[in-house]
């Protein structure tokens, strides 16, 4: 039996399992990897419906991820809803102390699709810290609007692929819907369209979803534009699978 590699969701849970570490294990079970979490918030939600947020203690989350690490051999973590910069980054400086080589990518939740706001911290000069040690961020069309206040959308993409790779989805974007973009730090923009002929339905979770199977495609060691490439096409199969808000992962 082929061994499966290691992959660690750092996310919220949410108890209707169609976003946070719950939807993220469930893309990487299907996905061929075997999924590994730790809890940062225990949401009060379903997929219509957001109600409160309690914060997970960072000293517990450290240690989690520590016992983990002793334990297993990853390689790749993807991160999820945190309770601000700060504790994003004690999480991702524990992660690189215990695996150098670990590919962080950051999925930079700052609210919920029903409006309520996870991150309301918006140090420049701490993201600037984060994005130095990650391998790949996610953001939304929405959400990169919100990351640097004072520059345009053009100058916030430059600006973050001057220290790392940035995966843009594009199901928010008010033209070119469903178009995502890569921008590499090697300063390339790879557009990924659509697939043809396919119908699609707004599901909750979807932006946590595209993100771990980007990362579980890294941890199956393909190169980081053909990751993004079939994550897009795993995410759309989600999307088409039924009329709700809840997808299906196979």
């Amino acid at each position: 039996m082929k061994q499966r590699p290691y992959i660690l969701t750092i996310a919220g849970f949410d108890p209707s399992n169609g976003a946070g570490l719950t939807a993220d294990v469930k893309t990487f079970e299907q996905l061929k990897c075997y999924g590994l979490s730790v809890c940062t918030a225990n949401t009060i939600q379903n997929d219509k419906e957001f109600l409160k947020c309690d914060w997970i203690d960072i000293e517990t989350i450290l240690e989690q991820i520590q016992v983990l690490f002793d334990r297993f051999s990853i390689a790749t973590v993807k991160i999820g809803i945190v309770e601000d910069w700060q504790k994003l980054s004690k999480i991702i400086d524990t992660v690189l102390q215990l695996n150098p080589d670990t590919k962080i990518v950051l999925d930079p939740i700052l609210k919920s699709s029903t409006g309520f706001v996870f991150q309301n911290d918006f140090s420049e000069s701490d993201f600037d810290k984060i994005l130095d040690k990650i391998y790949l961020i996610t953001p939304n069309y929405q959400e990169i609007q919100n990351l640097y206040q004072d520059k345009t959308i053009e100058e916030t993409i430059h600006h973050i692929q001057s220290k790392t790779h940035v995966f843009l989805k594009g199901g928010h974007r008010p033209e070119k819907i469903g178009v995502d973009y890569l921008y590499t730090n090697e300063g390339k923009i790879h557009p990924f369209n659509p697939k043809k002929g396919i119908k699609i339905f707004e599901k909750h979770g979807s932006g946590c979803v595209l993100s771990s199977a980007i990362a579980s495609y890294i941890a199956l060691k393909y190169p980081l534009v053909k990751s993004c490439f079939k994550g897009k096409r795993y995410i759309e199969k989600v999307l088409s699978s039924n009329k709700t808000l809840l997808g299906f992962h196979s």
